[in-house]
């Protein structure tokens, strides 16, 4: 992602927001997987780490808490549109046990439509769990004054049986000790996703 988000108003401390944001439990939970080996996380600049030095992305430190090596399939600026046509080279041919999947900030920033950008993240997440695979959807927030894309990214975690972990930057973004620029946490934002992830990868990584 390239451009700004919609940014918190800082209220309160970021271990504030992050703890309220731990108390959510209305998210989906994933279907278990039930074939492949391994994980993936595919998405767009996030999941490459920009903004974080080398080893320090969220995959990179997930990977040493899970103890399994993880495969960061990040490509800074996709849209959903660009991951698709990449999610067979990047995803499906290593024939994964688990895929987390986030994107839809870059849709937001190009404004393409959200039928477009949902319709394509259907796809991807129809095509993973068609194979066998666990898909943990990760949602971003956007919009000034509302989240057009928070129902969207409810709906399509139920309707395809995918985890959901919300609004990935929610009291992380507009804070300048977490972040390396508007947009990209730094090592310590990106540790704070990794915290969000984890307890669903690992429940999920039981079924092995």
């Amino acid at each position: 992602m390239k451009l700004t988000l919609r940014p918190l108003v800082v209220l309160i401390s970021a271990g504030a927001l992050v703890g309220v944001w731990a108390l959510r439990s209305d998210a989906p939970g994933a279907a278990r997987p039930t074939s492949g080996q391994g994980i993936v996380v595919f998405g767009d600049s996030l999941v490459a780490g920009r903004g974080a030095r080398t080893g320090e992305d969220f995959v990179s430190v997930l990977s040493r808490r899970l103890g399994t090596t993880i495969v960061n399939a990040g490509e800074s600026g996709d849209t959903t549109g660009a991951a698709l046509a990449r999610l067979e080279r990047d995803v499906l041919a290593l024939n994964p046990r688990i895929v987390v999947v986030l994107l839809g900030g870059n849709d937001y920033l190009r404004r393409v439509p959200i039928k477009q950008t949902f319709s394509n993240l259907d796809s991807i997440v129809n095509q993973v769990r068609e194979r066998g695979a666990a898909v943990v959807l990760v949602g971003v927030a956007v919009g000034l004054m509302s989240d057009p894309y928070r129902e969207e990214y409810q709906a399509l975690a139920e309707r395809r049986s995918a985890g959901l972990v919300p609004d990935i930057l929610g009291g992380i973004i507009g804070h300048a000790n977490l972040m390396s620029d508007s947009i990209h946490p730094n090592e310590r934002g990106y540790a704070i996703i990794a915290d969000r992830l984890e307890p669903m990868l690992r429940e999920l990584a039981r079924s092995e």
